[in-house]
């Protein structure tokens, strides 16, 4: 009996050690482990065990296995449920960066407490060690921001990252959910004529121009007072030839079908340096397909904008991005496309046959962004072969031209010099090629961008993240004044529908709110219109952001004004652009109150609630009564004689058309 007692005694002791033994039981869950690609960044998109731009993660000469490498303003959520013990890291400014002005401030916080910030960091510091006791945390969250001196180069790393937890795996929390609510009207069944009011083009050059209108097919067209050299097909609406005589011609534009008849007034501007008179809107591959883009995708797509309707809606060219180029040039020094594009010209055929334009892509360096031959020493000879395919637009980016740069006296004169030699190199052409710089904004590009091109890249790359998108858009002030037909500041493309960067898509991570505050900026900013997604994959609801012709005419105001911030104030901004028919287009925006770290972060994961916004008469320089009108439900819904007030919920927008009641 005594021995059995001893016995059940020892048994139940070791089950009772077993159990303690199980339940202290301490796992570690890798940073790395989490999924890089679900951290928010200022721009590209984090990797795990590599820098941002995908090169072995060093910091201060030191070489790290484990890690992020991530980009300011970067930021991520975890949910601990309160089982996790430790977080370990350190952290530090990638070797990679090449400029001594990166510097950038890693913080984190613990359920809205900031535990850890590192003071800012530059290029060549060595790593600072973390250690945060996460006893009792429900939420842990990281940040990394740009120190108050803007994103540049803030190639930020997270190394040997990793939280020790009891229990429950810690996990990333996830975007709020939002789901999509469209405002923008179906169109109506009888014609309505949508599109720029205004087209350009070089005297005894070919001239391609799609009039956009929807309405029940089929629609019929005609034109009165078209130049002399150009003919209007009645079936599809696309006008073309050559126009030789200069001047400026008002074109009475009709569209028709059973149930009714529209009828609108264009402009058709024949001269020297009239190209691009209203911001390009278009395709563009890059934050679809990246190096995986192939003429059967580019065909794939101009299918789409016909077949989803958005050509009825102004949409016009089809850009290839990089990754088209053979790797290497014909004996004679031509450039030539890889298998991937098999025959060029006949690509742009069939891209101008449905009344769309084509571009495409090239540096004036040794090399492509992507790796790919460039146009150094060859500018001339690539022209020559942009006309003989057929191209319409030129994206000429820096990319590896900083090598020949950094031989020279890093001048203002060096910054033009690239750009100047490709600009008379597309002027010599027989046909039109509008030139986009792509150089991010360095030497304020956008006081000299015009002598050279058309338009021009003001940032660095958008991704598809609420810091990158609105750091990007709400920064386009100093640049506002240079913005004029002909001459437009660039933002980057618009990061809507499914993106990716290569064959792996998904669908932006911006919620349905920031998605309208994404393009109600754009439209406000007189911005380039460059549709990022993937166009045979686009939903209801990115087609109704794209298709609202209200908000396009904003954008396509011939007057070729860009909006101001009339009004900022504790994160609610007021954006105002002046339209040619005296009216204002106004977006009132709700950026949140950042002046708290913590405020960077949706801790509770829910929806946000609304802001009032009210932007007085005397803010916008008008007085007395004016109609209200919300361009995204294209609805009049107030008569206001001093002041306008709405609600505006948390990253989200109000946009609306204010015109003087006659």
């Amino acid at each position: 009996m005594r021995k059995t007692l001893i016995l059940s005694f020892c048994l139940l002791c070791m089950t009772a050690m077993g159990q303690k033994s199980k339940s202290t039981t301490v796992s570690e869950l890798w940073l790395d482990e989490m999924g890089a690609n679900k951290i928010e960044t200022g721009w590209s998109i984090s990797q795990a065990n590599k820098s941002i731009d995908s090169n072995p993660l060093t910091v201060g000469g030191v070489k790290y296995e484990r890690g992020i490498g991530t980009h300011a303003i970067s930021k991520v959520l975890l949910n601990l449920n309160g089982t996790a013990s430790k977080f370990s890291a350190l952290v530090g400014v990638d070797d990679e960066v090449k400029s001594a002005a990166a510097s950038m401030e890693f913080y984190v916080l613990c359920d809205r407490k900031v535990v850890f910030r590192s003071g800012v960091m530059k290029k060549g510091d060595a790593a600072k060690e973390i250690n945060v006791n996460l006893k009792g945390v429900q939420q842990l969250a990281l940040l990394v921001t740009d120190a108050n001196d803007g994103i540049s180069f803030d190639h930020a790393d997270w190394l040997n990252a990793r939280i020790a937890y009891a229990k429950n795996k810690p996990t990333i929390a996830g975007i709020a959910s939002q789901k999509p609510y469209i405002l923008t009207p179906k169109p109506s069944v009888s014609p309505r004529i949508n599109g720029a009011r205004i087209t350009g083009a070089t005297p005894g050059k070919p001239f391609l121009y799609h009039i956009a209108a929807t309405g029940n097919s089929p629609i019929t067209f005609s034109a009165e007072g078209l130049p002399e050299g150009l003919t209007l097909d009645k079936e599809t609406g696309i006008i073309s030839g050559k126009a030789d005589q200069e001047g400026e011609y008002i074109v009475k534009v009709t569209a028709r079908n059973e149930v009714g008849t529209a009828t609108r007034a264009m402009k058709i501007v024949i001269g020297k340096n009239k190209l691009a008179l209203t911001p390009p809107m278009g395709w563009n591959s890059w934050n679809c397909w990246g190096l995986s883009v192939s003429a059967e995708k580019v065909k794939a797509s101009a299918d789409a904008m016909v077949s989803s309707g958005l050509i009825n809606h102004g949409w016009t060219y089809m850009n290839i991005d990089d990754g088209w180029e053979a790797p290497e040039r014909a004996a004679n020094g031509d450039i030539v496309c890889n298998d991937k594009f098999p025959d060029m010209k006949q690509l742009c055929d069939y891209v101008h046959a449905k009344g769309l334009k084509i571009g495409i892509y090239s540096s004036p360096g040794r090399l492509t962004c992507g790796g790919y031959l460039g146009s150094l020493n060859h500018e001339q000879q690539d022209a020559d072969m942009y006309a003989k395919w057929g191209i319409d637009y030129l994206k000429y980016d820096w990319c590896s031209y900083g090598e020949e740069f950094d031989k020279t006296d890093k001048s203002h004169a060096e910054y033009v010099k690239p750009y100047t030699t490709m600009k008379n190199a597309l002027a010599a052409q027989n046909r039109d090629i509008v030139h986009s710089l792509c150089q991010y904004g360095m030497d304020n590009v956008w006081e000299w961008g015009s002598t050279t091109g058309q338009l021009w890249r003001t940032t660095g790359d958008i991704t598809d993240t609420w810091q990158s998108m609105s750091d990007i858009g709400f920064s386009q002030t100093q640049n506002t004044q240079y913005a004029r037909p002909g001459s437009w500041n660039d933002p980057d493309m618009l990061v809507v529908g499914k993106v990716g960067w290569g064959p792996s898509l998904h669908a932006t991570r911006l919620t349905p709110d920031e998605q309208y505050t994404h393009i109600s900026l754009w439209a406000l900013l007189a911005s380039p219109l460059l549709i990022g997604g993937d166009m045979s994959q686009m939903d209801e609801f990115t087609l109704s952001l794209l298709t609202n012709d209200e908000v396009l005419d904003i954008n396509q105001d011939p007057l070729g004004k860009q909006a101001v911030c009339v009004s900022k104030q504790n994160g609610k901004e007021v954006w105002v652009k002046e339209l040619e028919d005296g009216s204002k287009a106004v977006g009132l925006f709700n950026r949140g109150d950042n002046t708290n770290v913590a405020d960077l972060f949706n801790w509770a994961q829910k929806e946000s609630v609304s802001t009032g916004i009210k932007i007085n008469w005397s803010e916008l320089n008008i007085s007395g009564k004016q109609q209200i009108r919300n361009v995204w439900s294209q609805k009049n819904i107030a008569i206001q004689d001093q002041a306008f007030e709405t609600a505006v919920p948390l990253h989200g927008v109000v946009l609306v058309r204010i015109s003087p009641v006659r």
